[in-house]
């Protein structure tokens, strides 16, 4: 069985920066895609940053492109988002996910999912 767990988040002053990390077990990262995606109140979920794993190719959202940086370390089977220069339009539940092959920029798509943790930017 494949689990996801999150763990990193908090709360952050608008500039600060927090590293999220999504250990994942019950299979190794090889050939699979690791996502990290957020939900705001009242919005839909949205894919944030994803990695896959097979050629190593990231995909980021334009919101934060240049702020954010998604990476893994496959001796400890986790996939990590560093995020910096936050603002309070970042504060979300965040997810991790992950999916056989390729990313995809549609959440229906993510077969395995973590539970969510809740980031919140404020002064």
């Amino acid at each position: 069985q494949v689990q996801l767990v999150e763990s990193g988040g908090g709360l952050v002053q608008p500039g600060g920066s927090l590293r999220l990390s999504c250990e994942v077990s019950g299979t190794t990262l090889d050939y699979y895609a690791v996502g990290w995606f957020r939900q705001a109140p009242g919005k839909e979920r949205e894919v944030v940053s994803c990695i896959s794993t097979n050629d190593g190719s990231l995909y980021y959202s334009d919101s934060v492109k240049g702020r954010f940086t998604i990476s893994r370390d496959n001796a400890e089977n986790t996939v990590y988002l560093q995020m910096s220069s936050l603002e309070p339009e970042d504060t979300a539940v965040y997810y991790c996910a992950s999916r056989m092959g390729w990313c995809q920029g549609v959440t229906r798509l993510y077969d395995y999912w973590g539970k969510g943790m809740q980031v919140t930017v404020s002064s």
